[in-house]
């Protein structure tokens, strides 16, 4: 029967808010669903922690972390990271919401075509490191970097999801348990080694993953786990060129560097990453980044090194839930992921251990046999065994053992003639190529594969890459007085790298807009200004104008309230209005009032005093008194009739304001009438 009708989850309102549609993907540690949320009409990828992991003390521990991780990423806005939108308890339900993403993962697109074309393996790679960059700046380790956390939307954005949960999990797991989680086959040598890890651990599981994309294949595999992470251990990554012949050196040098054993070789953290693999890309021509390795395309994948993608829980019905869109497979094989294990004689689990050794005994699951009493005669055969075998790791030792090995010379500052004839004089070849290098002189050796000191065959042959000088790239225009994104936009495209300063307050710049670039230097970003490719251009934004609060300037003049705002960059709009208190030439009133907040640059809107309104008395004597009254009252004036002989004619005989003089409006006439 389908997941759809016998998980008790579906159909389900999740915190009265998530309404579960149907289930993506079930791991070790939660269950992916299909949710729609009702408050914001929208789709939404909802995880849901299994309950057994809440259990206990350290259960507790676990849900807390889990929390405060969810929190962290959440804060992360990058484009390349899968969004944490929300994070609950229901009744017993720990829950996280993420980002819906309609399409595929990384671990189906390999499995669909076998092998990445160059250009592929890169972009992705860079989309990857782009967004983990971000985390690494504030200190956020992802640790279980795998195809399955790359989703591929349909539109061709590149996703990194699941960051946080690995976090949570490990921190409690190694605390609580002593063991390691993660997928064996991208675990850097440190976490299997000493359970330690930091923002290299991830590049090196970047290295594993571009290996893959170019290849088809992971640079390690094993009938168990223990196997895989033995070789991790204990082997170098070999170069992408001994499967696929045709790759460039540049490629081995970037796979290498990214999984190097010791993370001291490695890039310190993504952004240094991003830049080594964009120094790659720019070192190829066309041709070579559209080729793709000859790997015939399949879904089925090594028992012992990746999760079965489509094993997601017995009552599935088929496979289609492995590649459903928006799918988050972090969890999607709980021996593989989130334990190390291997199976002992007697048939159980044993979880890998912090600080893991080479012993056979964790080789092989088995102890030691008991020493036991021999026959003398089995002493005899026994010693002749023995000198056989001297005599054969003499052989050994010499043809494939350390005796047949030499180490690399130092060549590094030395240039291309001089380190090929130091080489020589060692039995080595040479194998030189050039390259873009800031610091290095030019013309000089500033890498070699293997490195100064390291172990190669008698007869074998040091690549070596000679420096060009710095990759000058010039600063592009578009960048001052352009909004944020436009700006960083422009200059990724120059091959720079944006970094923010405090936001200003600007009255000249507008909200969101850059006020300034900076090179590393303290010199302006000025355009077509020539730096070094990879250069952080330091941005500063613009925080609109600065506030301010408002000044009385009723009672003044325009002039003088004009020069008291000018402090502050007020504007004045003043209009004129008849005022029979304030002396012409005078501010009546102000909007906004004094007191109130406003910006730098705002407009105080004035109403300036005409003084009193006068009109002009007109004569009225001899008309009828009702007429004078109207002629009076129309032009705002009041009226008070005082009658002699009784007013009996209605005719006006005098007015108490002369003709012809002003008069305030709505000053009172008296009117004599007879």
């Amino acid at each position: 029967m389908g997941a759809t009708i016998t998980d008790p989850f579906v159909g389900r309102l999740v915190d009265s808010r998530y309404e579960v549609v149907s289930r993506i993907a079930r791991g070790g540690m939660a269950t992916v669903y299909l949710a729609v949320d009702r408050r914001l009409d929208r789709d939404v990828a909802l995880k849901v922690m299994h309950a057994h992991l809440a259990e206990g003390t350290s259960g507790s521990d676990f849900v807390a972390r889990f929390r405060r991780e969810a929190r962290t990423a959440a804060r992360l806005t990058h484009p390349g990271l899968v969004g944490v939108y929300d994070q609950g308890v229901d009744g017993e339900t720990s829950y996280l919401t993420m980002e819906y993403i309609d399409g595929s993962n990384l671990r189906r697109h390999i499995g669909e075509r076998g092998a990445l074309t160059v250009a592929d393996a890169l972009r992705i790679g860079e989309s990857v490191l782009d967004a983990l960059a971000a985390a690494h700046r504030v200190g956020l380790v992802h640790r279980d970097i795998k195809p399955e956390n790359v989703l591929l939307a349909s539109d061709g954005r590149v996703k990194l999801a699941d960051f946080g949960l690995a976090r949570a999990v490990t921190e409690v797991t190694s605390t609580t348990t002593g063991t390691v989680l993660g997928t064996v086959a991208y675990l850097a040598p440190e976490l299997v080694t000493r359970g330690v890890s930091d923002a290299r651990t991830d590049v090196y599981a970047i290295g594993i993953l571009l290996f893959e994309m170019l290849t088809g294949r992971q640079p390690f595999t094993g009938e168990t786990p223990i196997q895989v992470a033995f070789q991790h251990v204990n082997n170098d990554v070999p170069a992408p060129s001994e499967l696929v012949d045709w790759l460039p050196i540049e490629i081995d040098d970037a796979v290498r560097a990214l999984a190097s054993r010791d993370p001291d070789d490695r890039p310190v953290d993504a952004a240094a990453a991003l830049t080594l693999l964009r120094r790659t890309r720019a070192a190829l021509d066309e041709e070579t980044l559209a080729r793709h390795a000859d790997v015939s395309p399949s879904i089925v994948l090594p028992a012992a090194t990746d999760p079965a993608e489509t094993d997601l829980d017995a009552e599935t019905d088929d496979d289609a839930d492995a590649d459903a869109p928006g799918l988050d497979e972090s969890d999607s094989d709980s021996d593989e992921t989130t334990l190390i294990e291997v199976n002992d004689a007697r048939g159980t689990t044993v979880a890998l251990p912090i600080g893991l050794g080479v012993a056979a005994e964790l080789l092989t699951g088995r102890p030691p046999e008991p020493s036991r009493k021999r026959h003398p005669v089995r002493w005899i055969i026994l010693l002749t065994v023995l000198a056989a075998l001297i005599g054969g790791g003499t052989w050994w030792y010499l043809q494939e053992g350390p005796g047949a090995y030499t180490t690399v010379p130092t060549i590094i500052g030395q240039d291309a003639e001089e380190a090929t004839a130091i080489l020589a004089r060692a039995g080595l070849g040479a194998d030189p190529t050039s390259a873009f290098d800031a610091e290095a002189p030019v013309d000089t050796v500033f890498r070699t594969d293997p490195g100064q000191g390291d172990r190669i065959r008698k007869d074998g042959t040091v690549a070596f890459t000679v420096s060009k000088g710095p990759d000058y790239v010039l600063v592009p225009a578009g960048v001052l007085n352009e909004l944020q994104a436009s700006a960083e936009a422009a200059l990724r495209t120059a091959g720079l790298e944006p970094t923010y300063a405090e936001p200003e307050f600007s009255d000249s710049v507008g909200l969101g807009k850059v006020i300034s670039a900076t090179l590393p230097d303290g010199t302006p970003a000025a355009p077509d200004t020539q730096t070094v490719r990879g250069t952080t251009v330091m941005l500063t934004l613009s925080d609109g104008p600065a506030p301010v609060t408002i000044t009385s300037v009723v009672g003044m003049s325009v002039a003088d309230a004009t020069a008291e705002l000018q402090s502050d960059n007020l504007l004045l709009a003043p209009t004129e209005a008849f005022s029979d208190t304030v002396a012409a030439g005078l501010i009546i009133d102000q909007s906004p009032a004094a007191g109130a907040e406003g910006h730098r640059g705002d407009t105080i809107a004035v109403n300036v005093s005409k003084g009193p309104e006068n009109v002009e008395m007109p004569n009225v004597v001899s008309k009828q008194f009702d007429a004078a009254k109207a002629q009076l009252e129309k032009l705002g004036l009041t009226v008070k009739r005082e009658n002699v002989l009784g007013g009996f004619f209605g005719t006006v005989r005098d007015q108490s304001a002369p003709a012809g003089q002003p008069v305030k409006v709505g000053t009172e006439i008296v009117l004599t009438v007879v």
